[in-house]
């Protein structure tokens, strides 16, 4: 990498802010540059190759926050220097955690006393969450067969085919069975009772969702519990669920309050909750509470006291930042519940009336429900002629960042658009979405019915073609099979 520099009459080098002036080759990607670089080039070199990133406030294929209050940013960029596990150098962003916990353990409807302090922990994301939930499950269910003397080496979950990969990674990476529960055409979540029916000895938890991430559809976790608790009477087994509630975790106790998918229902033993989803933190911030202390097993708690004092520690990773800890306390106390709510309402109204739009069109079959994650999942009535994939690809055109994708197995067939409704994505956004979405639609009818006419004239002129040569060759034939004679 060449920088160059121009100097003043007196002497001094002049810099300029824009990078162009100082970068003549390509910027490394491999080694570190051998010299160094003026700051202000270094920033505007990076912010002109980020500005070729989408703009997250369009990326509606993710359900991650991406606008938060000025005062929380404020807050996030005072604590970014803070790492979380130094707990003895910042016991006042501790207590704010614990405060959350407590906070989210009641929102959960979890079986504690007003002052009691609840169990869980603050993990990067809800992938973090899951891992650790499915660690505590699996070590509860090897103690308990071991006290049996019986085998503890061939552990699995019970789950729909439609969970996110992290519960993939979980089984793989932990050595778990993953047992799915497949989908049909039209039913896109987990079935309780096919789950149910998967259940056996060695299955550590069953794991229902609370918001697919295909459709943003709950699953119903109170029959779920209903019969495994009369699968586990007559089996004498005591397989508990866990509730992934990623999505919906910050939304059902605003907008449904009477679901009963927590802590009410006796079998749920944890649930995790991403904060940067729906508990409007920006990334990453996941939260996993325990029903009681008796379901975190003891010996996957550490204690550290390098740091000061004795600390008790239970993550997967041992440092992160302090930052978005902050941001959800500062999220749980400056919106509460009547804050959450009405953002949770406005995102569903958001969603119902780009689901009218779209319906409208007359061209999609709308997969998503109204009781769920404020999302529209649709599929095209007709595919003949172009797929989600060419509506997809073509939304890009306009700023737009919507996944296509095929369902899981047994419904490979389905292929669905997504647009997730988050806080920022308004009722203006809405309309402009639309008017893209039908505009995409007619180019595209427009291309096939332009490649129809330019097949079929193709396919005609080489009908023609093929006539005026079958005629020739049988008027050759004819002629050459005449025999001479006078006229």
């Amino acid at each position: 990498m060449v920088i160059s520099h121009a100097s003043s009459s007196a002497g001094e080098a002049v810099y300029s802010t824009f990078s162009s002036r100082y970068v003549r080759e390509e910027l490394p990607r491999y080694r570190m540059p051998e010299g160094s670089i003026p700051k202000e080039a270094a920033y505007q070199i990076i912010s002109d190759e980020l500005m070729l990133d989408g703009n997250p406030r369009l990326n509606l294929a993710s359900f991650v926050t991406t606008w938060m209050e000025p005062e929380c940013g404020k807050l996030i960029m005072d604590s970014v220097n803070k790492n979380y596990v130094d707990m003895d150098e910042y016991p006042v962003t501790t207590e704010l955690q614990n405060r959350c916990v407590n906070m989210i353990a009641h929102l959960f409807n979890a079986p504690i006393g007003e002052d009691e302090t609840a169990i869980g922990v603050s993990t990067v994301g809800s992938s973090e969450a899951i891992m650790l939930a499915g660690l505590a499950f699996k070590r509860k269910w090897a103690n308990k067969m071991k006290e049996q003397g019986k085998p503890c080496d061939k552990p699995n979950i019970v789950t729909g085919a439609n969970v996110q990969v992290c519960w993939e990674k979980f089984a793989r990476y932990f050595e778990v069975e993953l047992k799915e529960v497949k989908l049909t055409e039209g039913y896109y979540v987990m079935d309780p009772k096919k789950a149910i029916e998967m259940v056996d000895e060695n299955t550590i938890c069953v794991a229902a969702i609370l918001g697919s991430t295909l459709t943003g559809e709950y699953e119903d976790v109170k029959l779920l519990n209903d019969l495994l608790v009369e699968k586990n009477k007559k089996t004498g087994w005591n397989v508990p669920i866990h509730v992934d509630a990623a999505s919906g975790g910050f939304i059902a106790p605003f907008l449904q309050p009477e679901l009963e998918w927590d802590f009410r229902l006796p079998l749920v033993k944890s649930i995790n909750v991403s904060g940067h989803k729906y508990g409007l933190v920006y990334p990453g911030v996941g939260w996993v509470i325990w029903r009681s202390k008796d379901d975190l097993p003891d010996e996957l708690i550490f204690h550290i006291n390098y740091l000061g004092t004795d600390q008790p520690t239970f993550t997967l990773n041992f440092s992160k930042g302090a930052s978005q800890i902050i941001a959800q306390y500062y999220q749980l106390i400056r919106l509460g519940f009547e804050g959450y709510k009405h953002i949770m309402e406005n995102c569903k109204l958001n969603a119902a009336v780009l689901k009218e739009g779209i319906d409208a069109t007359g061209r999609f079959d709308v997969l998503s429900k109204a009781d769920g994650v404020p999302l529209v999942a649709i599929r095209l009535k007709d595919s003949t002629n172009f797929s989600v994939f060419d509506i997809s690809e073509n939304l890009r055109r306009f700023g737009w960042i919507v996944p296509a994708y095929t369902m899981p197995a047994d419904a490979e067939h389905v292929a669905v658009l997504r647009i997730v409704i988050r806080e920022d994505f308004n009722r203006s956004l809405a309309q402009r979405l639309l008017a893209d979405i039908n505009k995409i639609v007619r180019e595209l009818d427009a291309h096939a019915v332009h490649a129809i006419k330019l097949s079929n004239a193709a396919a005609a002129e080489g009908a023609s073609k093929s006539t005026v040569d079958a005629v020739t060759e049988a008027f050759k034939g004819l002629a050459g099979n005449k025999k001479a004679g006078v006229c």
